[in-house]
């Protein structure tokens, strides 16, 4: 094994972990967590980390931070999963039908997201969410309104290049059906790729969606999401740093968890890379 393929593996192992650790923190929340994340105690209100009942401290509701990192872990992976399911399928969907048939609805479709992709993403989503309101489900629909475009062309790549194959010619010229060559041989063929574009588009959906609820129009308080977290720390950055670090210091180490990760399956699943 080269050095190189050590260094990829050795981030991928990290990557793994971290996101092996936002998940076990998603999943056991309900039961880890040691107060209910919404509850209220003003007693104990912006107590530093380390005091006793409260690892991460509380904020300025006296609410307890820990419980609220981690259900907020919750929210953040619930969303880039939904968002990334409904983004491959789509997106995927229209790329796979854009390159194989072709014609004015694969050009209709392919300028559509040219027209999308000139406009920043996170502007597009912001501006589809303040459209259609707040809330979980219309975060995830924003989202995926404003994601799909990166699978389709990448998927219509690659179709464009598969169907060119003389595997895909052999099978369409012994008559199999156009239906059957492309979700039995062209398909198949290209789901590495939509793999690995939604590996690396899982951590930009959770940076999304922190940056809107951040800004105040995701997840509305006081359900626990990390954006909306560090949105109310703002005022009390100078007398209270842990309301800002730990919330902001699980969405850094999640998405870079993810984006390791991402980096290692495409590695594995592309040939062209395994040097």
């Amino acid at each position: 094994m080269t050095a190189g393929s050590l260094r990829r593996h050795g981030l991928g192992l990290v990557g793994l972990s971290l996101a092996g650790l936002a998940l076990a923190a998603a999943v056991l929340a309900p039961w880890v967590a040691p107060h209910d994340p919404a509850a209220s105690d003003f007693a104990v209100s912006l107590k530093p980390p380390g005091t006793p009942g409260h690892p991460f401290g509380t904020d300025q509701l006296g609410r307890d931070l820990f419980s609220r990192v981690l259900h907020g872990a919750r929210i953040a992976l619930f969303i880039g999963i939904c968002t990334v399911l409904v983004t491959a399928v789509v997106g995927g969907l229209l790329g796979l039908l854009a390159g194989f048939f072709g014609g004015w609805p694969g050009a209709a479709v392919m300028r559509l997201a040219d027209v999308q992709l000139s406009f920043p993403f996170i502007l597009l989503a912001l501006t589809i969410n303040a459209i259609v309101g707040l809330g979980l489900r219309n975060i995830i629909l924003s989202l995926s309104a404003a994601g799909w475009v990166v699978y389709a062309r990448v998927v219509r790549g690659e179709v464009l290049s598969v169907k060119q194959r003389e595997f895909v010619q052999a099978a369409a010229a012994l008559g199999m059906g156009r239906g059957r060559v492309l979700f039995r041989h062209v398909l198949p063929n290209v789901a590495p790729s939509i793999v690995i574009v939604a590996s690396l588009q899982f951590s930009q959906f959770i940076v999304a969606e922190a940056a809107i609820s951040f800004l105040g129009f995701g997840v509305q308080p006081p359900t626990p999401a990390w954006g909306s977290m560090l949105s109310e720390s703002r005022d009390f950055l100078y007398v209270a740093w842990w309301l800002a670090a730990f919330p902001g210091a699980a969405l850094a180490a999640t998405a870079l968890g993810i984006n390791l990760l991402g980096d290692w399956l495409r590695d594995l699943l592309d040939p062209k890379l395994r040097v």
